[in-house]
């Protein structure tokens, strides 16, 4: 779990107990915006705005980065163990190796405003997450292998009716393709069809505190891990992780 602070920023538990194990420290970071892990690499990636670089911290805190030339947001990590960076403003995902090294970019369509995170499926496919709040389009789209061509979309205007969304924060992606959203300023975690047909709230506002603003699936487990925040003016002042059976 990552926390905004001056050390010990991560803070890892086990998965069973949910007991505090120890605290790894991200030096030289100025502004999170994301993390994520890669267990083939045993390591995490936090993503610096302010800096506009990537943390990579190994399982016992050796630590690295490098420069996107871009801000970066939302991360995650495909089936080569490759980094997938959203880079909002740019309206690009970048994909990295786990040391670095550039291997391609994709320039999403022009109607995809504001990418806050790409999860890459096994066909090679993109689910992508897009909107803040001053956008006219607020969605979950499924884009082709290349970047080029919106396949599946869902969302729209930004509203809270089952079909729309309000700043669709982040994703997870289950073993079979169904989506789960974290729809921040509609306070519910919505479960989309493989095809990004609506299914139902899998988490529902009367289950959440705050805002739910991250999340990750643990397949083997089939637990949904949320991660809520509570923001009151235009600061963060609490927050944690809510686990659900799905």
């Amino acid at each position: 779990m990552l926390r905004d602070k001056e050390r010990d920023q991560i803070e890892v538990y086990d998965v069973t107990s949910y007991r505090l194990q120890r605290y790894l420290t991200v030096p030289n970071c100025n502004d999170f915006a994301d993390i994520t892990s890669c267990e083939h690499y045993r390591c995490v990636y936090i993503s610096d705005l302010i800096v506009e670089c990537i943390h990579r911290l190994g399982s016992q805190g050796a630590a690295t980065q490098w420069p996107v030339d871009d801000k970066p947001y939302g991360l995650s990590v495909n089936a080569a163990h490759n980094l997938l960076v959203a880079c909002p403003k740019v309206r690009k995902i970048k994909e990295f190796s786990s040391h670095g090294h550039p291997l391609r970019q994709l320039t999403l369509p022009g109607n995809v405003s504001h990418p806050l995170l790409a999860i890459q499926l096994t066909s090679g496919q993109f689910i992508v997450c897009h909107g803040v709040p001053d956008d006219p389009v607020h969605g979950v789209c499924m884009i082709s292998a290349f970047g080029r061509q919106i396949v599946h979309s869902h969302g729209g205007k930004k509203g809270s009716d089952t079909g729309q969304c309000n700043v669709p924060a982040r994703l997870a992606v289950d073993a079979n393709n169904f989506v789960y959203v974290a729809d921040l300023n509609n306070r519910r975690v919505k479960l989309l069809s493989p095809t990004l047909g609506y299914i139902r709230d899998a988490v529902t506002s009367d289950l959440l505190k705050w805002c739910p603003y991250r999340l990750y699936f643990d397949a083997r487990a089939r637990h949904l891990y949320v991660a809520e925040n509570e923001r009151k003016d235009g600061d963060w002042n609490a927050g944690r992780v809510v686990v659900f059976n799905v």
